[in-house]
Order: structure tokens, then C-alpha cells, then sequence
């Protein structure tokens, strides 16, 4: 529980980072979309909450039966904030692009440098939601005894690693391979298995490189 309420804080984050974008590029103000986040992130924090006290109260296989199935709900409502978030993330490093690529009216270089910098911290936590929400059929399956096939091999999953049959990753050690890819722009020591990890690595190391590619240039330009 600990950690899910770790990665509702990470959205938090994104919020606020979209709030501190300096330049308006992008379609609707960042301030418009810190709003939207939280207001999707409120009532599925509180659904996490009243699930979660429910468990403590279950007494029948039926009680049991409606939480899993909250939970599922809960967990498709969490990917589709994650997705949103992804889509603005996404629609602010293209309006930066276009602005570094071509200018802006009312930009400076120094400005949008920030806000590349601001973009770019933000793929990280929401790649590393992404990470986390589908390795292995998301948190609350990773804490089951039977676990499904993994979408990632972390180093303390090795079998010679002592104490690899209960570990379990936190979010924190997604955030860790989310920070790595983007700046290797390839896996480090987590390997991704399935072909949805895979494809969440190339978009995350592409949009990374872009934003590095496109920030050095303009750094170069505006120091020369």
C-alpha cells in the first residue's frame, strides 16, 4: 500500500512540474493541465483508500470477490491517468521541439532550455509509472504468491542473489530504470522481457535523446 501511495505522489510531482513550464507552447496553459491530473488523481486516491479499508473488513469470499474487482477498476483508471499525463508530456516536448527547431515569438533560449530540462525530468516519473503499473500485472498482482511472467529482470531476481525468491521491486526501483534509459538511452542492469517493456523503452529513449539532441544544440548555439 505504501508504494502505491509513493506513485500517487510521483503524479503529484508531474503536476507540479507542468505548472512551472515558463513558455506557453503547447495547446492549453500548464497550470490546465496540473488541474486535470490532480482532479483525476483525487477520487482514484480516495477509491485506493476505501478499497484498501475494505480489505481489512473482508469476511466472505463475495466481499472478496467485489474487491478484486475494485481493484481492477482501479488499476485501469491509474493507466488511464498515467496515459493522459504521457499525452501532455508528450504534447509539451513537441511544442518545445518546434520552438527550439524553429523559434518562438516571446521564447528565449535560456527559457526554453528550461523547460526541456522541466520536460525531460517529467518522461522520467511517467515512464516509471508506466514500469510499474504493467510489470507483472501492476502492484497489487506483484504482492500475490503466484506471480505472472515478469516484464522486467532486475539484478536481485538472479537466482545468486540471496533472498531472490521474496523480492519484489518497489516504485522506486522504477524510477531508477526509467532514469537510466533516459540517459544511456538503453538498459543498464534491468533487462525488459515482454514486448510492451521493450516498446516503452524505445518511445522513452527517443523522446530522451530528442530532448538531450535538441537542448545540446541550442546550449552550443546560444554559447557560440
Amino acid at each position: 500500500m505504501r508504494e502505491i501511495w509513493i506513485a500517487r505522489a510521483a503524479i503529484v510531482v508531474t503536476a507540479a512540474l507542468n505548472a512551472f513550464l515558463i513558455n506557453d507552447l503547447t495547446i492549453f496553459p500548464g497550470w490546465l493541465a496540473s488541474v486535470v491530473e490532480l482532479a483525476l488523481l483525487i477520487p482514484l486516491s480516495v477509491a485506493t483508500a476505501w478499497n484498501h479499508s475494505e480489505m481489512r473488513r473482508a469476511t466472505s469470499e463475495h466481499h472478496w470477490t467485489l474487491i478484486h474487482h475494485r481493484r481492477r477498476k482501479i488499476r485501469r483508471a491509474a493507466i488511464v491517468l498515467t496515459l493522459i499525463i504521457t499525452l501532455i508530456n508528450f504534447q509539451a516536448l513537441f511544442g518545445v521541439m518546434r520552438a527550439l527547431l524553429y523559434g518562438a515569438k516571446g521564447t528565449t533560449g535560456q527559457s526554453l532550455l528550461i523547460d526541456a530540462l522541466n520536460i525531460w525530468l517529467t518522461n522520467i516519473v511517467v515512464f516509471a509509472l508506466w514500469f510499474w503499473n504493467i510489470d507483472r500485472g501492476g502492484p497489487a498482482a506483484r504482492g500475490l504468491s503466484r506471480q505472472p511472467v515478469a516484464d522486467f529482470m532486475f539484478p536481485q531476481m538472479n537466482a545468486e542473489c540471496p533472498g531472490h525468491e521474496r523480492w519484489t521491486p518497489g516504485f522506486f526501483d522504477y524510477v531508477f530504470v526509467s532514469f537510466t534509459n533516459a540517459t544511456a538511452f538503453s538498459p543498464t542492469d534491468t533487462l525488459p522481457l515482454s514486448v510492451r517493456a521493450k516498446l516503452l523503452f524505445m518511445v522513452e529513449s527517443t523522446a530522451s535523446l530528442l530532448t538531450v539532441g535538441l537542448v545540446a544544440a541550442r546550449a552550443v548555439n546560444i554559447l557560440s
